[in-house]
C-alpha cells in the first residue's frame, strides 16, 4: 500500500467524526442529525476495530511493520518528548477559551466533570487493554504498546474541545484536532508505537468522550433538578495507572 494514501487515509478517519458533528448543527431534519450522530459514532469505532484487526497476522499488521520499517531505513525517526506535553495542549485552550469569558456549551464546573470522566473511561480502557494485549513497543523497550495512551488522551482533549466550542467555529475543532493528530504521528516517528496502536487510542480517546458527553445530562439529573445548579462534586480520576481523587465546589 502506498504511504502516502495510506496517510491520507488515516488522516480522513480522524477528522471526519467532528466534521460531521460540525454539519449536524447545520441540518434541521431529524433524519438527517441522526444519521450524522450514528456516522460520528460508526468512525471512532472502526478505528478501533482497524487497531483490533491488527493483533492478528494479517494485512494491517503487515502495514505496521512496513511503515516502521520504512522509517528505520530512512533514519527519519524522531527524538523528541514533545508529545508528552501536548497531548494536553487542546485541553488547555478549552479552559483558555473559557477563562476569556468566551461561551462554551457547559459551564466551568460541569467542563470538568466532563474531561475527567472522560479521561477515566478512556484511560480505564486504554490501560486494560495494554495488559491483557501485552503488545511489545517497536522499540522493545515493554510489552504496552496497544492501544497509544499518548492519542488517546489527546483525543479526548481535542474531542472535549470540540463539543465545548464546535458551535463557535470549526476552525477551533479543526485546531485541536491538528494537534491531536500531530501527537499520534509522533508516537510512530518516536519509534514508540505502531500505526495501528495510533488509530485504537484516537478512536477511543474520541468515542469514550462521546459516550461521557451523551450519558452526562442523565447522570446529573441524579444530583437535582435539570436547571440547578450543582455546587459539591467528588470526582475520581485516573492517570499514568495511579487512582487519584478530586474535589470541586462552586460558590
Amino acid at each position: 500500500m502506498n504511504k502516502k494514501i495510506f496517510t491520507l487515509a488515516v488522516l480522513i478517519l480522524l477528522y471526519k467524526p467532528f466534521l460531521y458533528g460540525q454539519a449536524t448543527d447545520s441540518i434541521p431534519e431529524k433524519k438527517n442529525n441522526k444519521t450524522t450522530e450514528i456516522i460520528s459514532i460508526a468512525i471512532p469505532s472502526a478505528m478501533i476495530t482497524y487497531g483490533l484487526i491488527s493483533l492478528g497476522d494479517n494485512t494491517i499488521r503487515k502495514v505496521d511493520i512496513n511503515v516502521q520499517n520504512s522509517l528505520e531505513r530512512s533514519d527519519k525517526f524522531w527524538h523528541t518528548s514533545v508529545d508528552d506535553y501536548i497531548q494536553f495542549a487542546p485541553a488547555v485552550a478549552t479552559y483558555s477559551l473559557k477563562l476569556c469569558k468566551i461561551e462554551s456549551t457547559h459551564n466551568l464546573l460541569d467542563m470538568t466533570i466532563l474531561y475527567g470522566l472522560s479521561n477515566i473511561l478512556a484511560g480505564g480502557i486504554v490501560q486494560g487493554t495494554k495488559n491483557i494485549t501485552g503488545r511489545v513497543r517497536p522499540d522493545n523497550s515493554n510489552s504496552h504498546s496497544f492501544p497509544s495512551g499518548h492519542t488517546q488522551t489527546a483525543f479526548v482533549a481535542a474531542e472535549f474541545l470540540h463539543q465545548e466550542y464546535k458551535d463557535k467555529s470549526i476552525l477551533i475543532s479543526i485546531g485541536g484536532y491538528s494537534v491531536a493528530t500531530f501527537v499520534g504521528v509522533a508516537r510512530v516517528y518516536n519509534n514508540r508505537h505502531w500505526v495501528s496502536d495510533v488509530v485504537a487510542g484516537a478512536g477511543i480517546g474520541i468515542l469514550s468522550t462521546k459516550f461521557v458527553y451523551w450519558a452526562y445530562p442523565h447522570f446529573r439529573n441524579k444530583f437535582g433538578k435539570k436547571d440547578q445548579k450543582l455546587h459539591t462534586f467528588f470526582l475520581p480520576g485516573y492517570s499514568n495507572g495511579n487512582l487519584n481523587f478530586a474535589f470541586s465546589h462552586s460558590f
